[in-house]
């Protein structure tokens, strides 16, 4: 087995470079409908991010294992529960990666006009989006994070600086409060909650190559935290200054807001710049999902609850099979939604894949309940701290999946 090579920094990268990718640069589109009341779905969303991210960081320093959530839901319930929540985060991967690839277009019309002038094209240049990123993945897991930790770094910048300056220039005094449908406040607020999920998947991140990281037992819980709370405070800031600068309507129908915002702040030469910071962000995360996507099958292939082919790794230790397969996977979705907008075609793919983490998440929240149950039944001392960051992380999973119901899904 290779030597470890993921410390803490490539860790947070991880779990950073997953969130802070499409969620953040294209989201804000489908929020604008509720105004300055998306702001209320930030901090829940957030609140419930940092308990998943708490219950992923006490999971991790009991025992780590690769595949993350898929192995503690099978310490907790069994391998018949693992192998359903093994293929239903693998298929919200999958669908993120398709989502991504659609933003990734949705950008790219700064640079590559061509891209917008049909559905093929559009289709075409997604699906060699995903190759590419693939083929990275496929090279190892050591130059898979390092590219992780080089485009995080890219992302953060743009978005802090279209934030600041439309805090500065904008006026904040005018985003409207909009509540879609005169909707009850919970219902409202679970809708959100659903929605800008997308933009908190990858708390878990750190947790999935547990093989491939140096003392695991305490970097994965401070990769965990301190990417939640570092991506939280970009998110806060980056959507704030843009709501503040792009009027309700127009941010409705933008594919690419950030780079619209920087056009109004700073002309062509802004929106070039926030173009490119959009596409590392985006790429980032299209590339960590495949990562994990792998790691995930390769997990459950090991313990013997998928077929052995997916098993099958290079001389690096390489699952090449499963990424493959995940690839595959991810184009053949990406051409099922090609008769649609870019736009849409994300908002499909990304509900999709929210919905399907938020119940890997659930299972999670109850799984640390079980284990902490079992473990103080065997004499070990009962934390109820832990115990009710696990408790709050469930609850918030529920409301972020009935959220699907209110968006009649």
């Amino acid at each position: 087995m290779a030597k470890p090579s993921i410390g803490l920094w490539r860790s947070w990268a991880l779990v950073a470079g997953m969130m802070i990718g499409s969620g953040i640069y294209t989201l804000p589109s489908l929020l604008a409908a509720y105004g300055s009341n998306s702001f209320i779905g930030w901090g829940v969303t957030a609140f419930g991010a940092l308990c998943l991210a708490l219950t992923y960081a006490y999971l991790s320093s009991r025992q780590s294992g690769l595949g993350g959530p898929y192995f503690y839901v099978q310490q907790a319930f069994g391998a018949g529960w693992a192998s359903l929540i093994a293929l239903g985060y693998w298929f919200s991967l999958v669908s993120a990666v398709a989502a991504l690839a659609f933003s990734f277009a949705g950008y790219s019309k700064t640079y590559l006009p061509w891209i917008h002038q049909s559905s093929l094209h559009s289709a075409g240049f997604a699906v060699s989006v995903v190759v590419v990123f693939l083929l990275i993945n496929i090279r190892g897991i050591r130059e898979a994070a390092a590219v992780q930790l080089m485009t995080t770094i890219a992302k953060i910048i743009p978005l802090l600086l279209i934030g600041v300056m439309g805090l500065v220039m904008g006026d904040i005094d005018a985003i409207p409060a909009v509540n879609p449908g005169n909707a009850s406040t919970l219902t409202m607020i679970s809708s959100l909650c659903l929605l800008i999920m997308w933009a908190f998947i990858g708390v878990e991140s750190a947790t999935l190559p547990s093989e491939d990281t140096i003392s695991p037992e305490k970097t994965i819980p401070r990769a965990s935290i301190l990417g939640t709370l570092s991506t939280t405070a970009v998110y806060v800031i980056a959507a704030w200054g843009l709501m503040s600068v792009m009027p309700l309507e127009l941010l409705k129908t933008s594919s690419s807001p950030f780079a619209d915002a920087a056009q109004r702040l700073f002309g062509g030469g802004g929106e070039a710049i926030v173009t490119v910071g959009a596409l590392f962000a985006i790429g980032g995360t299209l590339n960590v999902c495949l990562m994990m996507s792998g790691t995930i099958l390769l997990a459950g292939s090991r313990d013997g609850l998928l077929p052995r082919w997916i098993n099958k790794q290079d001389a690096r230790g390489t699952p090449v099979a499963a990424l493959l397969c995940s690839g595959i996977v991810s184009i053949i979705m990406v051409l099922f939604n090609t008769h649609d907008s870019l736009l849409k075609g994300f908002e499909i793919m990304m509900i999709l894949s929210t919905f399907g983490v938020l119940m890997v998440y659930l299972a999670t929240g109850l799984a640390s309940l079980a284990l902490q149950w079992r473990s103080h039944k065997s004499g070990e001392l009962l934390y109820p701290i832990q115990i009710f960051i696990a408790l709050l992380a469930t609850i918030f999973s529920v409301l972020a999946i009935a959220g699907a119901v209110a968006l009649e899904l």
